[in-house]
């Protein structure tokens, strides 16, 4: 039963404010009928009876670029959830919906007033000259941003020319190899290195804004998680995960379940973690009770396991060092689905599958790449690539250009089409040593890590 109930006598105005980035629409009109009936229940706002907005459609249907009618057609099916209600001074009730626009989430805001008579005819003509108006901002606003989105099209994809570039900054912080790098959702950069550190930097200096060293081992992987939590694993054989704020960390939690050197962390999309390890086995963690990850299970691999990359939404790939292979793996149904042999002849230090569009897997190796078909399960091309040596950093620059680095010091530019690799340009001699990790900054820039201790942003 119903502990209260909160009905405006007759809608005598709406407001309609329609947030377009920051850029506000505010249209106003008298509704004549009682067009909307609520009732507050523990304070979730329920529909009563039929709810006709046909006045509303007609009154603003001049709002086409904004598709207005969409959205009254979608709050119609709108879940109880999505309504807020918020009590203003002088028996004033603002109702909240939320709803999608566009394909960006919005809020419809209507005030609801228990007194008070608007003239009607003066509303539908502020209405026409706010309309008016802006659809005139919009279509200057809509031909910007098409030129940008052309302009920033061609940028992406054929003005990168790394052979062009020379590095904007070049970090040197670590005293030995660089092996790992990442992006915090703060947007800084971090790096894993063989003396055992981790190195947070300021976004505009590059300088440190944090040092860990919390491993006894180099540090082999870093990532971050959904949640923020950045994770690391090492030739200590133990995973760290890591709350960080500013210039300060925390040890969430320390992971010891593998026996041997611990090469690649990942976080699935259901939000499981998942890693593998010299010991010949991947173990799959889940949060407990306690909001702490926990091994769930583990499954053995033919041989040292040094890359996993999360497929499909149930299925892993992963490396084996026996036969150079790389198996197909159901975690929903715990069973191996096949292995694909003699597929590159795998470096232990320096495999980082990567998914280049949502069919095709590429696998780096030793002056070749090879690109599968995960859907038919399928070599489909091995590209070789006479000089490189071992081509360990390997990152997308957009949907169509990627970057590997090798162990001849090398940046490669590639662009890809349909499962093969177009060769764009290199930048020789781009680091004095080999080149371990490559990354996107999202910024217009790249950062390479290499064996010579240096970080450069290119």
């Amino acid at each position: 039963m119903k502990s209260s109930i909160l009905t405006p006598n007759i809608l005598k105005s709406v407001e309609i404010e329609i947030d377009n980035g920051g850029n506000n629409n505010i249209c106003k009109m008298q509704i004549i009928n009682d067009m909307l009936n609520i009732s507050l229940y523990n304070n979730i706002i329920k529909y009563e009876g039929n709810i006709t907005l046909n006045e509303i459609k007609n009154q603003i249907a001049a709002f086409n670029d904004y598709n207005i009618y969409e959205i009254f057609e979608e709050i119609n099916i709108l879940n109880n959830k999505s309504f807020i209600l918020i009590k203003e001074k002088d028996n004033k009730y603002k109702l909240k919906l939320k709803f999608i626009i566009l394909r960006r989430k919005k809020y419809l805001y209507i005030n609801l007033y228990e007194n008070g008579k608007e003239d009607y005819i003066k509303y539908i003509s502020e209405l026409k000259e706010i309309i008016r108006k802006k659809d005139e901002q919009i279509k200057l606003l809509e031909d910007k941003l098409k030129k940008y989105k052309n302009d920033e099209e061609i940028e992406n994809n054929f003005n990168f020319d790394i052979k062009l570039k020379e590095p904007i900054n070049i970090i040197i912080n670590h005293i030995e190899y660089v092996y790992c790098l990442t992006i915090l959702k703060d947007g800084r950069l971090v790096s894993g290195s063989y003396d055992n550190s981790i190195i947070i930097y300021n976004k505009e200096t590059y300088k440190p804004d944090l040092i860990i060293k919390e491993h006894k081992d180099p540090i082999f992987c870093i990532t971050t998680l959904n949640s923020g939590i950045l994770a690391s694993c090492s030739a200590d054989k133990t995973i760290k995960l890591y709350y960080i704020k500013d210039h300060e960390y925390n040890i969430l939690q320390t992971l010891n379940y593998h026996k041997a050197y611990v090469f690649k962390i990942i976080e699935l999309r259901n939000k499981s973690l998942v890693s593998c390890s010299f010991d010949e086995s991947i173990i799959f963690y889940n949060k407990d009770n306690n909001n702490k990850y926990a091994k769930d299970y583990n499954i053995s691999t033919n041989g040292q396991c040094t890359s996993v990359i999360q497929t499909k939404e149930n299925e892993l790939c992963y490396s084996e060092e026996i036969n150079d292979s790389i198996c197909f793996y159901d975690f929903n149904q715990r069973k191996k689905i096949l292995s694909i042999n003699n597929i590159n002849k795998l470096n232990s230090e320096s495999e980082w599958f990567i998914m280049i569009n949502k069919d095709l897997l590429l696998i780096p190796g030793e002056n070749k790449i090879s690109i599968i078909n995960i859907n038919k399960y399928k070599l489909e091309r091995i590209i070789n690539i006479n000089g490189s040596g071992w081509i360990r950093g390997i990152c997308m620059l957009n949907e169509n250009i990627l970057l590997t680095g090798d162990e001849n010091k090398i940046i490669k530019e590639w662009k890809i089409e349909g499962n093969n690799l177009i060769l764009i340009s290199q930048k020789e001699k781009a680091h004095n040593d080999c080149i371990n990790h490559l990354i996107n900054l999202g910024n217009g820039h790249i950062a390479s890590a290499s064996d010579d201790k240096t970080i450069k942003i290119w």
